[in-house]
């Protein structure tokens, strides 16, 4: 609690006289009004979230929800803001990765005794993980997503390939499709590594790799073999075999997916949620398919890093907001919301409900599965991440794609970076 009064403290004094929370009964008895800020901002997701605000509130009338718009632009900032000038709606909309910092600082309640027991049980543990801090369940798991592999069947099958079908495929089987589908103009595989940090934290769990040791400000960044590998198996595909996309190591995700479109990679990794827009966007006679999940010496693992659903710890409501959350991530909502923004549910009932409706839908099968293998990543619970992953770890990344550095060297970048941000 230092640490917020500190930061209240340094707020102008005008800040503090804005209303604490967007809740209230009017002070005349009418009914309890829950300001909940949400950052949907895609259509189908938007009225989805509408939808269901609309039915609580037909069935709540003593308890009614009211949503207030934010992008996800600028937000961390702005809930800083609005924590620090007593103005925090009382349902937060935000992401594990950034919701630590206002738990530990004592802005957000604890739900550990309103979640219920069936949704508890519905979280995988990974996954509820991300969201318990200090033993503090601080935050409802919504959505997710994972890295997949897009890949194009009638290229593969034009290079001799067999379409993977089992319940994992490995790196080196990714290497070995990469190497044989490459020819002439056409690359194996195209990976958007403009900005390869996320990426790369979030798929070293299938190499062992963690990143950072400890929590809080007492962390230690840990850079062995099981962090490093990714990177390494990157460069070497990129520069020895040759097999990916050299422009695309300096393009976002959606950029290369036109390359894919075009027929010039025969695969892309992706963010899963773009199904949706290679279901709308790609040529018709485009045959893609999203190949298994992919498996390290350590396993399939990815980080879930889930979107999330917090109650203002000084919501003079918590227990009705708490109730609302409980009604949000029920199986139907949860499933309809994840399918309108195209991500994966946070409970496995509602991906279940989700894998039933979208059964027809290419891709998806593997999408839903590859939940099965998220978990929760160290990174979360580290005070310095986000600065080191913006300042340090990116562009030592990027120069390492670049050739401009070797593996040691990017190695002494990230370490020394670390230790010059944490002093």
């Amino acid at each position: 609690m230092n640490t917020r009064a500190a930061s209240i403290a340094a707020v102008p004094a005008a800040m503090l006289l804005l209303t604490a929370c967007g809740g209230g009964d009017g002070g005349d008895g009418g009914p309890v009004t829950l300001q909940f800020q949400s950052l949907s901002d895609q259509p189908a997701a938007i009225e989805a979230t509408e939808n269901i605000v609309r039915e609580w509130n037909e069935a709540n009338p003593d308890v009614q929800v009211e949503i207030v718009p934010a992008g996800w632009d600028g937000i961390y900032d702005k809930l800083i803001t609005q924590f620090n000038g007593g103005a925090a709606p009382d349902i937060i909309h935000y992401e594990a990765a950034g919701i630590v910092p206002f738990a530990v600082d004592g802005y957000l309640a604890d739900l550990s005794d309103h979640m219920s027991d069936a949704t508890r049980v519905d979280i995988p543990a990974g996954v509820l993980d991300a969201v318990t801090v200090d033993g503090q369940i601080v935050a409802y798991p919504t959505e997710m997503q994972s890295y997949v592999v897009f890949a194009n069947r009638g290229i593969l099958e034009e290079a001799g390939v067999e379409v993977p079908a089992g319940e994992t495929m490995t790196w080196d089987e990714l290497r070995e499709i990469a190497q044989k589908t490459t020819s002439g103009d056409r690359y194996g595989l195209g990976w958007g590594l403009g900005s390869p940090t996320a990426v790369f934290m979030s798929m070293a769990p299938s190499f062992g790799g963690t990143f950072f040791d400890g929590t809080g400000a007492d962390a230690e960044l840990v850079l062995g073999e099981g962090e490093m590998a990714l990177p390494e198996l990157v460069g070497t595909m990129a520069h020895e075999d040759r097999t990916m996309l050299p422009v695309g190591l300096s393009q976002s995700g959606s950029e290369v997916l036109a390359s894919f479109y075009a027929g010039e990679v025969a695969m892309t990794v992706q963010g899963s949620f773009q199904a949706t827009n290679i279901a709308a966007d790609a040529p018709e006679d485009l045959d893609w398919v999203v190949l298994p999940p992919l498996e390290g010496p350590a396993g399939p693992w990815q980080t879930a890093n889930p979107q999330t659903l917090s109650v203002n710890v000084d919501s003079e409501h918590v227990e009705e907001a708490a109730r609302f959350l409980e009604f949000f991530t029920s199986t139907e909502n949860l499933a309809v919301l994840n399918e309108a923004d195209s991500l994966i549910p946070a409970t496995v009932s509602a991906r279940e409900a989700m894998a039933s409706s979208l059964d027809d839908q290419p891709g998806w099968e593997q999408i839903l599965a590859s939940a099965d293998y998220l978990e929760s990543s160290p990174f979360l619970f580290v005070d310095s991440y986000a600065q080191w992953k913006d300042t340090v770890a990116t562009p030592a990344y990027q120069r390492f794609l670049a050739q401009e550095t070797d593996s040691d060297q990017m190695r002494a970048e990230l370490q020394e970076g670390w230790e010059e941000i944490t002093g």
